[in-house]
């Protein structure tokens, strides 16, 4: 697995947030609505995205512990002297079933961090958009 990858991706998607938000920082309240309805888009996306993605991690799941009760099941029906020898290998097997799902969990947790991100780049956006109409009205309001 690729942590590398899927950080620099995290990592590009912090940086366009940073330059979205500096570049929205000087934008007036149609410009802001514009990129909230497309940062909106892109975070309805990335929600159906995280759907799909959960669900398949479900599937995994559930796979995983049917082949773990076969696995116990197998054990059962062992016979005493082999036990030791599949202690071992059922230790190695165990070890690499924990990795894969501790991989598994690393990239969903970056996956979703992605995802947050997208989530604070609206927040950022509409709190932008939400003082620039307010100070609009102020002005309007003085005139």
């Amino acid at each position: 697995m690729d942590y590398s990858a899927k950080l620099e991706d995290l990592k590009a998607k912090v940086d366009e947030v940073v330059a979205s938000a500096r570049a929205a920082a000087a934008e007036d309240h149609e410009q802001l609505k514009q990129r909230v309805d497309q940062a909106q888009a892109e975070a309805n996306k990335a929600v159906a995205d995280a759907k799909q993605r959960a669900g398949e991690a479900a599937d995994r799941a559930e796979s995983k512990w049917a082949q773990m009760k076969a696995d116990a099941a197998a054990r059962r029906e062992d016979v005493k002297a082999k036990i030791d020898k599949r202690a071992d290998q059922l230790d190695a097997k165990a070890a690499a079933k924990d990795a894969d799902w501790a991989e598994d969990d690393a990239a969903d947790a970056i996956d979703y961090a992605i995802w947050v991100v997208q989530d604070a780049q609206l927040a950022v956006l509409d709190a932008l958009d939400a003082r620039a109409y307010a100070d609009e009205r102020a002005k309007i309001a003085s005139s």
